[in-house]
């Protein structure tokens, strides 16, 4: 490859690893497999290596992740969480040792091993055995503010342990990984899918999603599990080695993965990772491999780090598990907000001992992406070993006979036309009247936490959509006993039982009749926020963007989403026919609190309080906490020996209260 190939080639590569990077770390929504992800990452190093003249600092070899959201506060992870090089044969593992005894000067090194979780990365704060502050791995340098999920899940200790034979640190930082079981992950999909909301990908996804989520109840129902391997910054207590440490964080009550190795050489490595490999299928969580990590810390520290990764460290990763399959047809489906998507039906085929039929081709920018026609031999991988996808296209077993898939103009279901929103990857169709939309909307609307009637599941929604008993949501309050006691599986006790559970819904909070409308990129969350806004639904409807842009957390995509929703007469007429037929929806406003919307930051050690019992004190009066200064918070309170965030308080002009003046205004607010 000449000069000004390799060039154009790096700058093509560099543009999609950051896309996807964006796609994996910032949306959690990846188009890609890990492996395909690691063989361009692979592409671009060795381009890189073989021409250094066209180095960049911001190349995404030299990176770790990409930017948080603007949702959460930032975090600055005081000791950067970086990414793990990955070995994909043991050649390189064999470099990786020769590499670390070169540079050390020694003949010999033990080696921690451990498996690799396929999960989200987070970082744990412990002030005097306190859990203080959880955050995400973000770009590496950044992270995001979880606190109030992570202390949903029930692994992660709130206080450390105390053990009489080892101190409690002064300040610990505990970095882990946030997962959800494979049984955990198939019955929440399930629950899903019962319920009309899109499926996760994989474990992964579903964990992130859940970690992140702004309502830290839907964290607390994903039955999330943590386990804990590698120290941040570590304030009053000595340590040696890294396996002397996950002594420690078992002792002070964390879980530590019980695969955890203490390797004196090369060939028990290898040996560790041939016994992790066969234990691979009957793990009750996902891993794509293990970490490889120098035990001794003084030796850490003497290796240190190069670009995006720790020299003391290396992934060694599992080939994927893939397959050779046929697309036998593209099919789409319409989803309750009119989205379509298109699935491969596949031929038949066993994928880690799972018959795989069918598979997720995302949007039609990706069919065009991977160039996939009906016919296509293909490569099929379960992506996270749980979800499978289309790899890529076996090209050169095309017979001529493949027919290209083109995305219908008009839906599958009800042939109304569909659009492409501008900066949208998906169609939808436009017909509200869209019999897979009112189903969706209905399983919704009665889902467990909408309106929560019990009994009405997606098989009789759809006999009652099919059979023309009711058209929308608002139908639900005028059904008749003698009405659906006709329908399929539907016995008199069953039809009763039905009936009450209807009644039973009549009185909802707020909340969740907002939540149940279904209105488009308002969940839960968005949901509460705006019944603490808004008194009753007609103050609600009558609501501007400008604003719903005033109500923290809401941006423009959202309030657009709540303005349109409203401003279509059949929503109105909808909510009007509920409200006529007897639903009283309760608009309990809380009271106004002293503090309401404002935002205080704790630096320092205070004398009368803890951190967590300032905390309580200014919650109860309406205000929150800060994890990090910014031009958001409203009041800075100075403890003893207060840092760097006192400085930067002072430059931004923020407000700054002694530990005095801070008392005196929670006795007076």
């Amino acid at each position: 490859m000449d000069r000004e190939l390799a060039r154009k080639r790096i700058e093509e590569l560099r543009k999609n690893l950051d896309y996807h990077n964006y796609r994996y770390y910032v949306l959690d929504n990846p188009l890609i497999s890990d492996a395909e992800y690691d063989r361009l990452l692979r592409e671009l190093m060795d381009l890189e290596e073989t021409y250094p003249e066209f180095l960049s600092p911001n190349s995404p070899s030299r990176r770790v992740g990409a930017k948080p959201l603007e949702e959460f506060t930032a975090v600055a992870h005081t000791i950067p969480m970086l990414s793990l090089q990955n070995a994909m044969a043991p050649e390189e593992v064999v470099e990786f040792d020769k590499r670390v005894k070169k540079l050390l000067g020694v003949e010999n090194v033990d080696y921690v091993m451990e498996v690799k979780i396929d999960g989200l990365a987070v970082e744990l704060v412990y002030l005097n055995g306190e859990f203080a502050l959880g955050s995400t791995r973000g770009d590496g340098f950044m992270g995001e503010d979880i606190t109030q999920n992570l202390r949903t899940v029930k692994a992660i200790p709130m206080r450390l342990l105390r053990d009489h034979d080892i101190p409690i640190p002064d300040r610990l930082e505990v970095r882990g990984e946030v997962y959800i079981g494979k049984k955990e992950f198939q019955e929440l999909n399930e629950k899903r899918a019962l319920s009309g909301e899109p499926l996760f990908a994989n474990p992964r996804n579903a964990g992130a999603g859940s970690v992140r989520q702004l309502d830290p109840k839907i964290t607390a129902g994903r039955k999330l599990n943590i386990f804990c391997y590698a120290p941040g910054e570590l304030v009053g207590v000595s340590l040696i080695t890294h396996f002397h440490f996950l002594e420690y964080l078992r002792k002070w009550g964390f879980r530590v993965n019980p695969f955890v190795k203490l390797c004196h050489n090369l060939e028990e490595v290898m040996a560790h990772y041939a016994y992790i490999h066969d234990m691979r299928d009957k793990i009750p969580y996902e891993i794509d491999g293990t970490v490889i990590k120098v035990n001794r810390f003084d030796y850490q520290a003497a290796l240190g780090t190069v670009s995006r990764s720790p020299r003391w460290a290396i992934a060694f990763k599992f080939e994927a598990h893939e397959e050779t399959t046929v697309i036998e047809n593209i099919v789409v489906q319409v989803g309750r907000t009119g989205a379509l998507t298109p699935v491969a039906l596949l031929k038949p085929v066993m994928v880690s001992g799972v018959e795989v039929k069918r598979a997720t081709l995302h949007n039609e920018d990706e069919i065009r992406r991977k160039d996939i026609m009906i016919g296509d031999t293909v490569i099929v991988s379960r992506a996270g070993d749980v979800i499978p996808e289309v790899v890529r296209v076996i090209k050169e077993q095309r017979t001529g006979n493949e027919s290209p898939f083109v995305m219908p103009e008009t839906c599958p279901v009800c042939e109304e036309r569909v659009v492409r929103p501008p900066g949208e990857a998906i169609r939808r169709c436009v017909n509200i009247n869209c019999p897979a939309q009112i189903k969706g909307s209905i399983e919704h609307f009665a889902s467990k936490r909408a309106m929560d009637i019990d009994g009405l599941g997606e098989k009789l929604v759809e006999q009652l959509v099919d059979k023309g008993v009711i058209r929308d949501v608002s139908d639900l309050y005028y059904l008749t006993k003698d009405g659906i006691a006709n329908l399929e599986r539907m016995a008199e006790k069953s039809a009763k039982n039905l009936m009450n559970a209807i009644r039973a819904s009549k009185k909802p909070t707020f909340q969740r009749f907002i939540y149940a409308l279904g209105i488009r990129n308002v969940g839960e969350h968005i949901s509460g926020l705006l019944a603490e806004r808004y008194g009753n639904t007609e103050e609600l409807t009558k609501a501007s963007e400008e604003a719903l842009l005033t109500i923290p957390e809401i941006g423009p995509e959202v309030a657009n989403s709540i303005t349109t929703f409203f401003r279509d007469e059949k929503n109105r007429e909808t909510i009007e026919r509920i409200l006529k037929a007897g639903v009283e929806i309760q608009c309990k406003r809380e009271d106004k609190k002293p503090l309401d919307g404002l935002i205080f930051l704790f630096t320092g050690a205070l004398r009368t309080l803890t951190r967590e019992e300032a905390r309580k004190r200014i919650e109860s009066l309406g205000a929150k906490q800060a994890a990090s200064v910014s031009k958001k918070v409203n009041f800075v309170v100075l403890g003893e020996e207060a840092g760097s965030k006192a400085d930067k308080a002072r430059e931004l002009g923020l407000t700054i209260l002694t530990e005095d003046e801070f008392l005196r205004m929670l006795q007076n607010p």
